[in-house]
């Protein structure tokens, strides 16, 4: 499957596009979505952030690096969201790819821990996530993962 991993950051005539397709995928306001690349492409910070893989002009992934991925553990930050995958597009490494690429991004800029918040109990560890702890979310109690980058447990890269 023929892909690139963009930074919205890098092609801001897609905030619209991207708004949309992560707001039809997750059901978050999009005025939400429009709100945080909006800060993204204004700001000089490196959160939030805003990653899309896209093959031609169709966005098949994506995720996001906000500040809190509407969790209690404010500390735990930041945090990658809404990592999704068309599902014609599953089993390709489209979201390995977009989880790697967005640790080495992080990294460059000075962030080697990330967070995320799931119920899936195997998909990340094999991109070398690990298992932190259980936190309060929207609903209910949730799965906290963290991802040191440079520590490659779990990682194909050993």
């Amino acid at each position: 499957m023929d892909y690139s991993i963009i930074r919205l950051k890098d092609k801001p005539a897609d905030k619209e596009k991207a708004a949309q397709w992560f707001h039809e995928k997750w059901g978050i306001p999009l005025d939400a979505y429009l709100q945080s690349m909006e800060d993204c492409l204004s700001g000089d910070g490196v959160v939030p952030q805003w990653y899309l893989a896209m093959a031609g002009d169709r966005i098949i992934g994506g995720l996001g690096v906000i500040e809190n991925d509407f969790h209690d553990r404010k500390d735990l930050t930041p945090n990658v969201c809404a990592v999704y995958t068309e599902e014609d597009c599953r089993g390709y490494g489209v979201a390995g790819t977009l989880l790697h690429h967005v640790c080495a991004d992080m990294k460059e800029n000075g962030i080697d821990t990330l967070y995320l918040v799931t119920d899936h109990t195997s998909f990340y560890e094999r991109y070398g996530w690990s298992f932190l702890c259980m936190v309060h979310g929207e609903s209910g109690m949730t799965r906290m993962y963290f991802h040191r980058e440079g520590d490659f447990r779990g990682d194909n890269e050993t």
